[in-house]
């Protein structure tokens, strides 16, 4: 069984990732910032390096999946390889952030990748508005992540709202951060784990 969870930078996909891990026992599948080659520079300037990372995500996400296939367990996903595709790659196009050039060879490359993909058994989405997701981002405090833009934020939040609009992939739960505070609130963690096991069991625990 697949589970993933999509959500904008700071919506706490790392965190719950862990905690549904532990919960139920499913092996999590953390997104890697602390090794990747490019994030820092890309930070920095992200018209230069904006191609250069996304096919690292690419690459790195697609072997994920091929990996999930091989377990004998659940496994929980941080991030999926659709949210590159259809929102940080088209997105940082259309802030002129990445050339039409890149982004054709870029989506080229992913429709390849599809033929070889299925969805997640379950999509979990984070939804939260830019004010909770810069709190989160501050909360943390990395570095790298203090020169994030306020309206690539907001851009990548539309985009992440007209995907899940139309997603069709399979099984949807969506996650309202804003007000589910699952990391600070048991009783909040515990109605998360309620939807989940209604979503793939089709019952409450």
């Amino acid at each position: 069984m697949h589970i993933a969870i999509a959500g904008n930078i700071g919506s706490g996909k790392t965190t719950l990732s862990g905690m549904l891990a532990k919960h139920f026992g499913w092996e999590p599948l953390y997104e890697s910032t602390d090794d990747n080659p490019y994030l820092v520079s890309f930070y920095e300037d992200m018209q230069r390096w904006s191609f250069n990372l996304q096919v690292y995500f690419l690459n790195s996400r697609f072997r994920q999946i091929m990996d999930i296939r091989k377990k004998k367990r659940p496994v929980i996903q941080d991030r999926t390889i659709y949210e590159d595709a259809n929102i940080f790659a088209p997105n940082l196009h259309s802030m002129g952030l990445m050339p039409t050039r890149d982004f054709e060879n870029y989506s080229s490359l992913f429709e390849l990748m599809m033929q070889f993909l299925q969805p997640p058994d379950l999509l979990i989405y984070l939804k939260a508005d830019v004010a909770t997701l810069v709190s989160q981002i501050q909360k943390r405090g990395r570095e790298y992540e203090s020169s994030i833009r306020l309206d690539y934020l907001k851009s990548l939040n539309d985009r992440y709202e007209e995907w899940i609009s139309k997603y069709n992939g399979g099984k949807l739960l969506i996650v309202d951060v804003n007000t589910i505070k699952f990391s600070e609130i048991q009783e909040d963690f515990g109605a998360v784990i309620d939807m989940v096991n209604a979503e793939l069991y089709g019952l409450y625990s």
